[in-house]
Formats: structure tokens, C-alpha cells, sequence
């Protein structure tokens, strides 16, 4: 059930002429094509480019809702760890050398 129809007070689904599965091919027709104008894969494939459009964005979404959290594999989870525990020693090294700094500074006066 896609669309929406007014039937006194109440909505009714309206089914979709477009099935689910020649959706998913059509969105991923579109990202094969190395993200080619909307309208020419929708004319290739005899469809609106305004739905089309719609189905890629709604895969888009449904795509990042389904990520891990942060939207980061474990890869990028390693490397972030990796990155924030080099940042905290260089942080502590530098609170260090301005804490040697204002030592030597003390003993120069």
C-alpha cells in the first residue's frame, strides 16, 4: 500500500502499480549508473522521474536507518579509536612541555 485515498473520513491504501522488487531494481539501476540524471534512468525505464526520484530517496533513508550506529564499520570504528587515543597523548604532551615551559621560564627570571 503506497498511496493514500480519501474515502469519506476514513484513508484507504491505494496498491501500487510498481511492485516492490521493480522498485529496488530501478533504484539500483540508478546507483549503478554512476548516479546519472534521475530523469534519464526514469525514461529509460518508463517511469516518472519524480517517482523515481521519490524511490531513490526513500532507499537513501531506509539505507541509513539500517547502518550501525555512528554509520561506521568496524573498520572506521577501529581507526576513530585509534585517532582519539592519538589525539589524547599528543594533548598530554603538549600540557607537558607548557607546563617544562613555564617551569624554565620561572628559573630564567
Amino acid at each position: 500500500m503506497d498511496l493514500l485515498v480519501q474515502e469519506g473520513n476514513v484513508q484507504v491504501g491505494r496498491p501500487s502499480k510498481y511492485s516492490d522488487e521493480f522498485r529496488a531494481d530501478a533504484v539500483a539501476l540508478y546507483r549503478a549508473s554512476d548516479r546519472s540524471s534521475v530523469k534519464v534512468i526514469a525514461d529509460r525505464i518508463g517511469i516518472n522521474h519524480e517517482t523515481l526520484r521519490q524511490w531513490v530517496k526513500a532507499a537513501d533513508e531506509a539505507d541509513s536507518f539500517n547502518r550501525p550506529a555512528g554509520g561506521l564499520n568496524a573498520d572506521e570504528r577501529a581507526e576513530l579509536a585509534r585517532l582519539r587515543k592519538a589525539e589524547r597523548e599528543w594533548h598530554l604532551e603538549r600540557e607537558i612541555l607548557r607546563k617544562a615551559a613555564q617551569f624554565f621560564a620561572k628559573e630564567m627570571k
